[in-house]
């Protein structure tokens, strides 16, 4: 799940979140925030089960959280771009595990 926002301070400042993100995929999202000149504003680790525990860090056992980012950049068409490739690799997945199920 994405949401976005924008913040109109002294620089315009546009901001994208990635709701659950899977473990498997930060690398790879954090490698590309990076290659389009966006800035990781927060990474946090909520858990499934208790709202009000959140970590800024990995905890010792992920397996019950989930993993929530914010990227942010000054030009939106960074942060689109990232966004498309993001939904695009989770659909392809999705398309691929639908394939081996057949």
């Amino acid at each position: 799940m994405l949401i976005d926002r924008q913040n109109n301070q002294d620089k315009q400042c546009h901001y994208s979140e990635f709701k659950n993100v899977s473990k498997e995929f930060l690398p790879w999202l954090e490698n590309l925030a990076w290659e389009y000149r966006c800035k990781i504003d927060k990474k946090e680790w909520k858990s499934k089960y208790n709202n009000y525990v959140i970590y800024d860090y990995e905890p010792f056992c992920a397996d019950g959280f989930e993993i929530n980012l914010t990227l942010s950049s000054r030009q939106i068409e960074y942060l689109n771009f990232v966004r498309f490739l993001y939904e695009n690799k989770i659909q392809q997945i999705g398309y691929l595990k639908n394939c081996l199920t057949l």
